[in-house]
């Protein structure tokens, strides 16, 4: 078991020194969601309570596309000097690379999103503090459910000349369930109303969907990397 953890870290500390050392996934992916909140916020007017009651959508919509910037890089930057290769060839199960990569971009994922949250608050004129443990907790489960399914789909389409476009293509039905939840619990933690029993549901679903999609990638992945 210790051996696992160790090869998980590795593959995470790896691809944290990969990505910050060029920047270039997460520079695209935080200017990607800076620009978009801009633009949103033009369309719509933050004065107006409406606005107010749809800005948990917009903001997961700028972090599902921004986030996907990012889930793309992870197999494709292995692509160079057939370093896939050699990872696939490593000593190491397919479930550690895989579980690797994702808390990688787990962290660089969630590292956007802690940067466009405040500046989601200035141009939206969202008090989104007021609830914010539970609004951190859902934006932790419902990154983990999006980073999970990208970097697997990241893996069984890092073969294909259109993965930028086909990755989106794959993910985002498969995120609905997940996206959904999060929209609802973020628009009324924004609103300043806590998780209670009436809206509990949508947690549970978000709780659900981490782990039945990060068990299903653990099992699938070494078929994928392989299969590829």
């Amino acid at each position: 078991m210790m051996a696992f953890v160790r090869q998980v870290l590795v593959i995470m500390s790896k691809d944290l020194r990969a990505e910050l050392r060029t920047k270039e996934a997460i520079n695209a992916s935080l200017s990607f969601a800076l620009v978009v909140l801009l633009l949103f916020s033009f369309a719509f007017d933050p004065s107006e309570e409406t606005t107010r009651e749809i800005s948990g959508g917009l903001l997961w919509i700028v972090f599902a596309f921004a986030g996907t910037l990012l889930l793309n890089r992870s197999f494709a930057r292995e692509l160079e000097n057939d370093c896939l290769d050699a990872l696939i060839s490593a000593p190491i199960s397919g479930a550690a690379l895989f579980l690797g990569k994702a808390l990688a971009n787990y962290i660089l994922v969630l590292a956007v999103e802690l940067i466009a949250l405040p500046l989601f608050g200035v141009f939206y004129n969202v008090r989104w503090t007021s609830q914010f443990w539970q609004l951190m907790m859902v934006i932790a489960l419902a990154t983990w459910g999006m980073t999970v399914t990208g970097t697997m789909f990241s893996a069984l389409t890092v073969n294909i000349r259109l993965r930028e476009v086909m990755l989106p293509i794959l993910n985002f039905p498969i995120l609905i369930p997940a996206l959904l939840g999060a929209m609802q619990l973020t628009s009324a933690l924004v609103a300043g109303k806590p998780i209670t029993a009436d809206n509990d549901a949508w947690l549970k679903m978000l709780i659900g969907f981490d782990v039945m999609y990060t068990a299903v990638s653990v099992v699938l992945v070494e078929t994928v990397l392989v299969g590829g």
